[in-house]
């Protein structure tokens, strides 16, 4: 009897993807090291490293697929470094909540070309409602177009000097005309980079259309949808 092995093709791998997370406000390991890491890896989606040693970006980067930034603590020069390369090489970024704020002041470069903009304010915890506005991109696929939740809303605001985005998810609270992006795109011209504005606690991270959000948009970094 013979046996024949196939080899597993790329589309069949698993997505090796890079956690950064780490500092002050949230509980990064509850949260990004246990919670996200587990929706990623659900159904051999992803494989998933998870580091609070922002000094060991350049390291663990050399084997990723998709480098997820969610630290708001100190980053040294050689990280950003390697940050910046790996976004030069075409390799996948998705920035999260933390890391869409403006954590670096001597580091403008990642919030005007990575983040094309930031935010520097958020509402009070409490609850706002999501509106999917592009129901049709491969990160909204399978989510719901209207949800509720609770977490920071982010006063997100765009960088004119940035490469743009593209929104794909807005926000809004009861008596307010102020609309802010929830996820959305960022136009680099050299790799896909996806930035999901919520995820403060489990109000997020454990809601289905969070998780959705999330492990699409990994999947389209990685050129995978």
């Amino acid at each position: 009897m013979l046996f024949f092995v196939v080899p597993m093709t790329a589309s069949a791998k698993k997505i090796r993807v890079l956690i950064v997370g780490g500092g002050t406000s949230h509980d990064f390991d509850r949260w990004y090291k246990q919670a996200d890491a587990a929706t990623l890896e659900r159904d051999g989606l992803c494989s998933v490293v998870y580091t609070s040693n922002t000094d060991s970006i350049s390291f663990y980067l050399k084997s990723a697929d998709v480098l997820y930034l969610v630290t708001n603590q100190p980053i040294n020069a050689a990280s950003r470094k390697a940050i910046f390369d790996f976004v030069d090489a075409g390799k996948g970024l998705v920035l999260g909540h933390p890391g869409l704020w403006y954590n670096w002041k001597d580091w403008p470069e990642y919030n005007r070309q990575l983040v094309s903009g930031g935010a520097e304010a958020h509402d009070k915890y409490g609850s706002f409602d999501e509106d999917i506005v592009n129901p049709n991109h491969p990160i909204t696929k399978g989510v719901e177009q209207h949800f509720n939740l609770k977490d920071e809303r982010y006063h997100y605001v765009v960088d004119p000097l940035g490469p743009g985005i593209e929104v794909l998810a807005s926000n809004h609270v009861a008596g307010s005309d102020v609309v802010y992006p929830s996820v959305f795109i960022v136009k680099n011209p050299k790799t896909r980079i996806v930035c999901i504005a919520l995820g403060h606690d489990d109000a997020s991270h454990n809601i289905i259309p969070y998780q959705t959000l999330l492990r699409n948009a990994v999947k389209w970094v990685a050129h995978k949808s």
